[in-house]
């Protein structure tokens, strides 16, 4: 009787298993119109953006690669086990963008491999059109509810890896190429 009941148990695992699979198979494909494409040396990372946790940060990354700003621009400050920031036209890490600073649009969504936050200076509202994406969930951490997430790597973190240390980096890396999935041509 025990072996009859265990038995039951192992099939209800094993079919609780089975549909968890199929639910990952058919995971929702990413919205063209949310997602970020940059092309680095190494290859393509998509950014899935996050208009659901910062609308006006997600509107002026859009806009921004909308007009060709980000093509050319230097990953500055890449600090291995923590992030790689980009964004600045100067490459400096200094300037930003011809629009003005946005609004904190801080929330509860941590700060995990692969997120996308907003870099800032020490007020809250300054971001502009730097960014950084973490390398690691440890490093990122604690930036949680302090800067804006406004997206995730959904695919290339590889390449991500790849990009070259440095504060700045001897021959840093930049992005070729950056644009909205939705828009290429």
């Amino acid at each position: 009787m025990k072996k009859l009941a265990l038995n039951k148990i192992v099939i209800a695992v094993a079919l609780l298993s089975a549909s968890s699979l199929g639910a990952f198979a058919q995971a929702p494909k990413a919205d063209p119109a949310n997602t970020l494409v940059i092309e680095l040396k190494t290859g393509k990372v998509l950014i899935g953006l996050r208009p659901d946790l910062a609308p006006k940060h997600v509107e002026r990354v859009k806009k921004l690669a909308q007009e060709g700003f980000y093509n050319g621009h230097k990953f500055h400050r890449v600090i291995n086990g923590f992030m790689a920031q980009t964004g600045d036209p100067t490459g400096t890490g200094t300037s930003g963008s011809k629009y003005g600073n946005l609004p904190a649009e801080f929330t509860k969504e941590q700060f995990v491999r692969g997120t996308v936050g907003a870099a800032r200076s020490a007020s809250p509202d300054s971001a502009n059109s730097q960014f950084f994406i973490c390398f690691t969930d440890q490093g990122c951490g604690g930036l949680t509810g302090q800067y804006t997430v406004w997206g995730k790597v959904i695919e290339g973190m590889e390449h991500v890896d790849q990009i070259v240390r440095g504060e700045p980096p001897a021959k840093p890396d930049v992005m070729q190429k950056v644009y909205v999935q939705s828009a290429a041509k």
